[in-house]
């Protein structure tokens, strides 16, 4: 994925403003592939609707281009020249939504189809503004975005030339405005636009560049990247429920794992994750090897359709920031447990002033966390009474992730493999031998191995807390 970019970086340039045309080009059906039996049907009988009701309408963005490179698309959007009120006047079953950026959704069953308005570019500093449609920050940050335009307006202010595709269902034409099937043959991703202004105006742009690059396998061209790592600090302005939201998107949909990498070399995983930036500055080859393979799991569980929480991957990509504020507290004489729950509690304090973790999912990420220094403690009856725990598969699959980072655990993790799989009889004999041993404290990493071996168990770790 790194190479794919570095190559894309060295890629022939043009000046940022000569892919966009001020009339489209077409093409027929004979220049492309889609067919409009592909798109929802849904969403192929709203243009249809628009259109017979004397207003421009068509399918655009994501659903164009991924059926274009032969992904099935995850939702439908339709692009209009009619008003969300006008939309709504249109169809009984539509709902208008959002004040930042106003868009109908109109609902069939459980399928909703997005209709947004064509938008128009904002007016320039030394134009009147109204705030009730456009308004941006002193950095240049959009705050509000309800300028109505032209289709050849939408499809300018539109952020990447791969989004910028309209497919008319009803004459089965494709409109390309800024060279995007061009790019799609050449997998680029690369700004409508001049790259610095754009990412102003939105940040989010920048980690969007990430997760389409990510998800198609395409390059980022030079342009659109080369102002990312100067801007990557805007991200601290975006609300932190908005940027939940994204890091959902940019982890949770199958290619977590290159996303990460090109989010550490873009200088765009500070921004998201401080603490955790900060501790892959001090301890590099761990928390690598700890994030990255909880993310290759994730992305393995998603592709076999199993189901994954985000509290076990925020517990990951957490956890490497941990082990330093546990060790502060003990330093001044606070007990293990009650060390790793204070810190567990200042750490996601912290993280939620930039990502706002709703505690539906901070709440397992702490009895994650606490298992870890319960699991060392298995004498007496306490070995069948973390089993029976409810986050113990959680907790345990978080083990064996920590000792295929490298961690030395001292066999706890093959201990409770051995423990799981044993009958009552071999449960007690277990148990009676580790009076002969003493049990391990402190959830810190010790000695590392240089390279972690591949262990039974590490690398299926079930991500679902409670699993």
């Amino acid at each position: 994925m790194l190479k794919k970019l570095f190559q894309s970086l060295r890629s022939p340039l043009r000046p940022p403003q000569q892919h966009f045309r001020t009339t489209p080009e077409v093409l027929n059906s004979s220049q492309h592939s889609l067919q409009r039996g592909q798109f929802s049907r849904y969403a192929v009988n709203i243009v249809e609707r628009l259109q017979t009701a004397g207003y421009q309408a068509y399918l655009v963005g994501g659903c164009v281009r991924d059926l274009m490179l032969n992904i099935e698309p995850k939702d439908f959007d339709v692009a209009t020249s009619a008003t969300p009120e006008q939309v709504r006047a249109e169809f009984r079953n539509a709902r208008i939504i959002g004040r930042r950026f106003k868009l109908v959704h109109i609902h069939f069953g459980r399928e909703i189809i997005e209709v947004a308005t064509f938008r128009a570019n904002h007016p320039q500093d030394d134009e009147e503004e109204d705030s009730n449609q456009s308004s941006r920050n002193e950095s240049g940050r959009i705050l509000r975005d309800n300028v109505y335009g032209t289709l050849e307006e939408d499809a300018q202010r539109r952020d990447f030339t791969i989004n910028a595709l309209y497919y008319d269902p009803v004459t089965e034409r494709v409109l390309d405005y800024a060279n995007g099937v061009h790019d799609i043959r050449n997998r680029l991703i690369r700004l409508i636009g001049d790259p610095q202004q754009r990412y102003k105006e939105d940040p989010v742009r920048m980690l969007r560049a990430v997760r389409f690059a990510a998800k198609l396998d395409f390059g980022i061209e030079k342009h659109s990247t080369t102002p990312i790592r100067p801007l990557a600090p805007m991200l601290r302005d975006i609300p932190a429920a908005r940027l939940f939201e994204e890091v959902l998107k940019l982890f949770l949909s199958g290619y977590a794992e290159p996303v990460f990498e090109m989010l550490v070399d873009l200088e765009l995983f500070e921004p998201l994750f401080p603490a955790s930036s900060k501790a892959l500055e001090y301890n590099p080859t761990y928390t690598h090897t700890l994030i990255s393979q909880a993310l290759i799991n994730t992305d393995l569980r998603i592709k076999q359709n199993k189901p994954v929480t985000p509290a076990f991957l925020f517990a990951a990509l957490l956890w490497p920031a941990l082990p330093a504020k546990v060790l502060r507290l003990q330093e001044r004489g606070m007990p293990p447990i009650a060390a790793m729950q204070e810190a567990a509690h200042d750490l996601i304090i912290e993280q939620c002033q930039r990502i706002a973790i709703p505690k539906r999912f901070t709440l397992p990420i702490r009895e994650i966390w606490d298992m870890q220094e319960r699991l060392p403690r298995r004498s007496g009856k306490r070995a069948d009474l973390l089993l029976d725990n409810s986050r113990f598969r959680a907790g345990y699959d978080f083990l064996l992730l920590r000792e295929a980072a490298g961690e030395q655990t001292d066999g706890l993790g093959d201990w409770w493999t051995e423990y799981q799989d044993g009958n009552d009889s071999e449960r007690r004999n277990m148990i009676r031998d580790l009076s002969n041993k003493p049990e391990g404290t402190g959830p810190a990493p010790r000695k590392r191995r240089r390279s972690p071996g591949k262990r039974k168990g590490s690398g299926e770790a079930s991500n679902v807390a409670g699993e």
